[in-house]
């Protein structure tokens, strides 16, 4: 399955100059650019996306591929979760939305069952681990979850697609 899989990673939505305000227009213009790079990959052969199912970056991903995968039922979501309860923090509204996704994916792995200081490093490890392509959303900043997730694909020499959020 690996050179057919894609796997996302990308910032929370407090890194993004907009926040939460999803409705802003730079939010709205990345969300379609993440969509158009789907479909680039899509045409490319992969099949299979992988997403860690964090807020902003990782849920739009797998948004994207849901509403593809209508027209395309080929298509398999394969969620990543670092651990159960990722989404015991969130706002009503985005557990929500994290739960409608995960009913909908072909796919759910939990990378620990318990939280623990290194499940999100041992998820986003999974991630690339089980992909031939990383796409990400990446501000450019040296330290963090995805800068390290993308070093590490660079290490194993997967390709990775960055998208500058801004």
């Amino acid at each position: 399955m690996q050179e057919i899989s894609c796997a996302f990673t990308g910032h929370r939505p407090k890194k993004f100059p907009w926040g939460y305000d999803e409705a802003d227009a730079r939010c709205v213009a990345l969300k379609q650019t993440l969509t158009r790079e789907i479909v680039k990959l899509i045409k490319a052969g992969y099949t299979d996306f992988l997403s860690g199912m964090a807020e902003g970056a990782d849920t739009w991903a797998a948004l994207a591929v849901l509403a593809l995968k209508k027209e395309n039922p080929a298509l398999k979501l394969h969620c990543v979760l670092p651990c159960e309860g990722q989404a015991d923090g969130w706002t009503a509204s985005a557990r929500e939305l994290y739960f409608s996704i995960l009913e909908q994916a072909d796919d759910i792995v939990y990378v620990s069952q318990k939280y623990s200081k290194d499940c999100m490093l041992k998820r986003n490890r999974y991630l690339v681990d089980h992909a031939a392509c990383l796409l990400a959303v990446y501000n450019g900043e040296w330290r963090g979850g995805t800068a390290m997730t993308i070093r590490y694909a660079q290490k194993l020499g997967r390709e990775v697609i960055i998208l500058n959020p801004v």
